[in-house]
């Protein structure tokens, strides 16, 4: 019992392990109008999920991702990932970011979508282990065939 309740405030407290690099990243994905990025390949329109991404998501892709070659075995770095996470009353409760690095993926979750503040970035075991069960860590959508 004391694990789970340990485990439930490690979760609620967050792991935001780069602060500095959370916040660059707000300001460069607004820069950048993540919005008008292309949309992820079956989430050409707000779709439901069942994630611990909202109860609805809209799912932006950058160039590099989207013009990705087919065959290819994992995400180029450069490819970045932006989801929108919606209540069910269409209310913008979360953005979610993936930046893939020559050193991996950095996630970044910001939950205070007003003021741009994360409550994870980094490498978090809470975004790293859901998503290893992806192709290269993208659960939403595959490589291009």
């Amino acid at each position: 019992m004391r694990i789970l309740l340990a485990l439930v405030l490690l979760c609620a407290c967050g792991d935001n392990q780069d602060p500095e690099e959370a916040k660059a990243m707000w300001e460069r994905i607004h820069q950048e109008n993540y919005r008008g990025f292309a949309r992820a390949p079956g989430y050409e329109t707000r779709q439901p999920s069942n994630t611990a991404h909202s109860d609805q998501v809209d799912i932006y892709v950058n160039d590099v991702l989207a013009q990705a070659q087919p065959g290819i075995a994992s995400w180029p770095v450069g490819s970045l990932i932006v989801k929108d996470g919606f209540t069910s009353d269409g209310e913008l409760e979360l953005v979610a970011v993936m930046d893939k690095r020559d050193d991996g993926w950095f996630w970044v979750e910001y939950n205070d979508v007003a003021a741009g503040e994360a409550k994870y970035s980094g490498k978090p075991d809470i975004c790293t282990g859901c998503h290893e069960s992806g192709a290269d860590f993208v659960r939403a959508f595959t490589f291009p065939e």
